[in-house]
């Protein structure tokens, strides 16, 4: 979508508009290290929720995918989508087997889920009307 086509495409809403992709991206972005190196912590995670290796590549891959699709013209809804499944599943872990706090980061993880979470909400909403099939309807 050009900026033009964007729904509410004011200045302010434009501006917040690209801030939240950026805020998601760089979250998600900052994550694939961990998760393609084999990081312990990341290892730990899933090793807990018990979806050690395959579930840390996968959500690695869908994220980094996610990440690109927020900046491709037309598929900011499917990145949001991505991003949004992706982090309702680790806001579910956090609540139900790993605690808000892991290997004491104080909370830092599950904050930046909920960060991109809400953001990915936001955009999503925002850019509804562009996703296939159902979005002309919404």
């Amino acid at each position: 979508m050009t900026p033009s086509s964007v729904p509410s495409s004011r200045p302010g809403l434009l501006w917040l508009d690209r801030l939240a992709r950026v805020v998601v991206a760089a979250i998600l972005v900052q994550t694939l290290y961990f998760k393609f190196t084999g990081a312990p912590e990341s290892i730990y995670i899933f090793t807990t929720v018990g979806q050690e290796p395959w579930g840390r590549y996968g959500s690695g891959v869908v994220e980094a995918l996610a990440s690109v699709l927020l900046f491709v013209p037309g598929t900011v809804a499917i990145g949001a989508a991505l991003a949004l499944g992706t982090m309702s599943g680790a806001i579910f872990f956090h609540l139900t087997r790993l605690g808000i706090e892991v290997q004491g980061d104080g909370g830092l993880l599950f904050s930046l889920a909920v960060v991109v979470w809400i953001c990915s909400a936001a955009l999503l909403w925002r850019h509804r009307r562009s996703l296939p099939v159902v979005g002309s309807r919404l």
